[in-house]
């Protein structure tokens, strides 16, 4: 099933609430947004998401892709969310999406 531009939309409106210092996961813009996976979230995420703060989306494990991994630790530490050994701690940093 293609995703809608609604979909794309509700997406990037909760992207666009995570405020600076905190994250969420892909499972939970998923959930918040309607979507049956996080893939889904992933693949908006890779299209359409330049002019977002993308790097407040992490995977549910808290380590970013390899390909992201300074960048997106160096931007969120720069925001104060707390990081050990290469992971966010979501536990400490997740923002709670309505």
């Amino acid at each position: 099933m293609a995703t809608t531009d609604a979909e794309v939309e509700r997406v990037r409106a909760l992207v666009a609430s995570i405020p600076p210092g905190r994250v969420v996961t892909y499972g939970d813009i998923a959930a918040a947004a309607g979507l049956s996976t996080p893939r889904t979230v992933g693949w908006i995420m890779r299209t359409d998401s330049a002019d977002l703060p993308w790097h407040r989306v992490i995977g549910a494990s808290g380590k970013p892709a390899a390909h992201l991994a300074h960048r997106q630790l160096s931007l969120l530490a720069l925001e104060g969310v707390p990081i050990q050994d290469g992971r966010v701690n979501i536990r400490a940093a997740r923002f709670p999406l309505p």
